[in-house]
């Protein structure tokens, strides 16, 4: 399975733990292959610098770097269209439809826009489980 994973998965994973910390887990295992472009992996980096400057000590930098080396990094697309509310979140919408990926976040804007284009957003947990079926 291909998924797309939101930015609020990677650094609340990295940050908080939890459901987010189960995904990449879960990916880090070889549960699914993650997909990413450069400008996904730019917010990456740019959210987990603002949030090292509130939790020091959390080293994020390792696990970025085997996300893009580990991960199948595409061009970023483009497109005119609006897909979401939020026009910040069609990067992720965008390249699941490039990489026939699944969706992984918590956001509404993205949720809402479940179903474009074939592209489907899950929320972390319910991915969790279809992850857990299908090694069934």
């Amino acid at each position: 399975m291909r998924a797309v994973l939101d930015t609020n998965v990677v650094a609340s994973g990295i940050f908080f733990g939890g459901i987010p910390r189960a995904v990449l887990e879960a990916w880090s295992e070889g549960g699914f292959e993650l997909c990413l472009s450069p400008a996904i992996f730019d917010e990456y980096s740019r959210v987990c610098d603002r949030l090292s400057e509130s939790h020091p000590g959390i080293e994020y930098r390792g696990l970025l770097a085997t996300l893009v080396g580990r991960g199948t990094l595409v061009s970023d697309p483009t497109s005119t269209q609006h897909i979401t509310a939020d026009r910040d979140d069609d990067k992720f919408m965008l390249c699941a439809r490039q990489t026939k990926a699944v969706v992984v976040s918590g956001d509404e804007h993205l949720l809402d826009a479940s179903g474009w284009q074939d592209v489907h957003v899950v929320r972390p947990r319910a991915f969790l489980t279809v992850l857990s079926d299908e090694g069934s």
